[in-house]
């Protein structure tokens, strides 16, 4: 379950980063806006299934204001 859950991970970046190196060359209007429309879709895509798979999120423990105030 977990190599197949990495392997869509996988996939939604590398159609990523194909729709932004299109994004680098000569395209029509019409084109550009499609892709821009994909890459958000697979971003959106690619950020719903790392959740889904790894929940937990990390945060720092000393932000810079709480650093700062116990100095």
């Amino acid at each position: 379950m977990l190599d197949e859950n990495l392997a869509r991970i996988r996939a939604h970046r590398n159609n990523i980063q194909r729709y932004r190196r299109l994004l680098k060359t000569r395209l029509s209007e019409l084109e550009r806006q499609f892709i821009e429309r994909r890459v958000a879709e697979e971003r959106s895509a690619l950020d719903s299934l790392t959740a889904a798979i790894f929940p937990v999120s990390f945060g720092c423990a000393n932000t810079p204001a709480e650093i700062r105030a116990g100095q």
